[in-house]
């Protein structure tokens, strides 16, 4: 049965026919900031012409419509608009129906809603491209009892947004069965993987992970009972989640109970940024499992990972940690219960935790039951370390090394801060991510960072219908029908976690879920003359750039400015707060060979950065502390900042 749509309300038509200058809601300027074209074509009823007529209504006259910030406003047609903001008017229940059109038309970052279910296949088929053209597929009870052969996927998943992939029960009881998963999700973003009761009783046969999750945003990854109660099974995770960013992964019960099995972690998470990752009850009750970890966490930016009852009642099991969290930035790691009740263990830590700002290990409860253990850690470089109901035997610190026992600077803030560009050919911080204020000057060469958005494209919702959903976890994943466990629907929760979160000293800040909420809230911190900048365009990114002219904003003089951030969620939210103390410049950016003009950036220069963290990026890269120091850096792409007009 087809659904009526409404009409738009007669008043309102009226109210155009009346007052035709109402069908021409923009404002021509030649200003910097680039006003959108004449739209004589525009429908006046459209959501668009809604927020340009709101625009016009807020802001001192003659301002300009930021062009940035009309390229995210909804795209939904008139019919469209009138049809969903009468549902939502009616409450979310029902609107929610209509979840798909709504998703379709207004562009927004949606849940699947198509998850093809493989049934079981006990025959396994060879070939390099099994699955290369699947995505988004639910593979239950695949290969279960499968004799030899292999399956591979190759290029699974490729670049997409918000792919969800489950394997369970994946080749359970199979003997002899190769399963590889090589370049699965890159380039994804809201990567959810799970595989559960994975290989499950399986007899021989190998896993194996190659450049799995390299580049993804947001990846949720969960191994829940792999290899339980596997025979002489080997498993390896080699360039697993490299270059990642943000995002958690999870073993729970892996290897639980297993004969003999093999585990190898090889440049694990390595150059990633804020990876967490969970070992819970890994190789519990096992008897000979072979882990190893190595190059684990190299170059991360403040990797964190947990360890909980690992190796628990296992048998003869050895675990090696070498170059492990090595070079990162920060990064803490717990070992609770580890090789807890369990016989004649091996774990070596050799160069352990050689990070360059150091972080923090816990070890509680660890060797502590039948003995025979060999417990070394060879070069171990630790610092605010705890070790709770250690066992008191068979554990051997060979050249464990206390930072804290080197000589001390002459000024405690140095010791922690010194610039550091480049270690063993990789770098700490992105060259140009944080700058000096006299480095942004007419003529200078400067690297530029990656400032490109790798978040999905998303426009806003209409006020009309952002409004009606009430901005809260549980309701935001009840009705855009996203499972909590998934990678969006954790995204979701950070997300309002954070808005929720108090304000810093001196901070105002609002997340907006629409584009009539990021007006108000410039205009209620700066008053109505307001102008929105956002660099032009990502030309010049992970290169070396020339500046070109260089204008300060009010006259290169100290202003307040609204900075607003994407957070991920299904519409476009922002989390814009009130900045004191800044200047803010508009650079031309030139290329080196060429002089010729490839784009023009909007950087900000915080003058008061007494309340950062010592170990902030900014400070690593520059290398000086906490308010001894101004910190400068570009606006990156569909971020936005807001000052008063000059």
């Amino acid at each position: 049965m087809a659904f009526p749509l409404p009409l738009p309300p007669r008043p309102l038509l009226i109210l155009f026919l009346l007052v035709p200058s109402l069908l021409l809601p923009s404002r021509s300027s030649a200003n910097e900031t680039a006003a959108t074209p004449p739209s004589t074509a525009l429908n006046p009823f459209t959501a668009k012409a809604a927020v340009m007529r709101y625009w016009n209504r807020k802001v001192t006259a003659n301002r300009p419509q930021p062009a940035f910030l009309l390229s995210k406003l909804s795209p939904l047609s008139a019919l469209d608009y009138a049809t969903f903001s009468s549902l939502a008017a009616a409450g979310p229940s029902a609107l929610s129906p209509r979840l798909p059109a709504l998703c379709a038309a207004a562009r927004l970052l949606c849940f699947p809603t198509r998850f093809e279910s493989y049934a079981s296949a006990t025959t396994a088929r060879d070939g390099p491209s099994d699955f290369a053209t699947y995505q988004t597929s639910n593979f239950s009870n695949y290969a279960t009892g499968a004799v030899g052969g292999t399956q591979s996927f190759e290029n699974y998943s490729e670049s997409l947004n918000v792919p969800v992939d489950t394997f369970r029960r994946y080749s359970r009881d199979s003997a002899g069965h190769n399963d590889s998963f090589a370049s699965y999700a890159p380039g994804g973003n809201v990567v959810t993987a799970k595989f559960t009761s994975y290989a499950s009783s399986a007899t021989g046969g190998t896993g194996d992970f190659t450049s799995y999750g390299d580049d993804t945003n947001n990846p949720e990854l969960k191994f829940t009972n792999y290899d339980a109660q596997a025979n002489g099974r080997h498993q390896s995770f080699g360039s697993y989640s490299d270059d990642a960013n943000s995002g958690d992964q999870s073993f729970a019960g892996y290897g639980k109970d297993g004969n003999g099995v093999v585990s190898a972690f090889a440049s694990y998470a390595n150059d990633s940024n804020v990876i967490g990752s969970g070992f819970a009850g890994y190789g519990e009750g096992a008897n000979a499992a072979r882990d190893s970890f190595t190059n684990y966490g190299f170059n991360g930016n403040v990797p964190e990972n947990n360890f909980r009852s690992y190796g628990d009642r296992g048998n003869g099991g050895s675990e090696r940690f070498s170059s492990y969290r090595d070079e990162s930035n920060v990064g803490d790691d717990s070992f609770t219960s580890y090789a807890k009740g369990s016989n004649a263990g091996t774990a070596e830590f050799d160069n352990y935790g050689n990070s360059f700002n150091p972080g923090s290990d816990s070890f509680k409860g660890y060797g502590q039951g039948f003995g025979n253990h060999e417990i070394t850690f060879k070069s171990y470089i630790g610092e605010n370390n705890s070790f709770k109901g250690y066992a008191k035997s068979g554990i051997d610190f060979k050249a464990y090394r206390h930072p804290s026992s080197s000589p001390s600077s002459a000024h405690p803030a140095d010791a922690a801060v010194k610039p550091v560009k480049k270690i063993a050919g990789h770098w700490l911080v992105e060259p140009g991510k944080f700058f000096r204020e006299h480095e942004l000057r007419s003529g200078n060469l400067m690297p530029m960072p990656d400032i490109r958005d790798k978040m999905p494209a998303r426009s806003f919702l209409p006020r009309s219908i952002a409004g009606r959903i009430a901005f809260s976890a549980a309701e935001v994943q009840r009705f855009f029908g996203i499972p909590a466990d998934t990678a969006l629907g954790k995204a979701v929760a950070d997300t309002v976690a954070e808005c929720e979160r108090a304000p810093s000293r001196g901070e105002t800040k609002r997340c907006t879920t629409s584009a009539e909420d990021v007006i108000d809230f410039a205009v209620a911190m700066l008053g109505s003359n307001v102008v929105g900048r956002s660099t032009e365009s990502t030309a010049g990114s992970k290169g070396t750039v020339l500046i070109g002219k260089v204008r300060g904003v009010n006259g290169g003089g100290v202003t307040r400015s609204v900075s607003c951030h994407q957070s991920l969620f299904p519409y476009l939210v922002y989390y814009c707060h009130s900045v004191p103390r800044v200047r803010v410049y508009v650079a031309d950016i030139l290329a080196v060979q060429t002089k010729e003009r490839i784009n023009r950036g909007v950087a900000i220069c915080h003058l008061d950065t007494s309340d950062w963290s010592a170990s902030h990026g900014a400070f690593l890269s520059l290398g000086s502390a906490p308010g001894r120091i101004e910190v400068c850096h570009w606006i990156f792409e569909r971020d936005m900042t807001w000052t008063v007009a000059d």
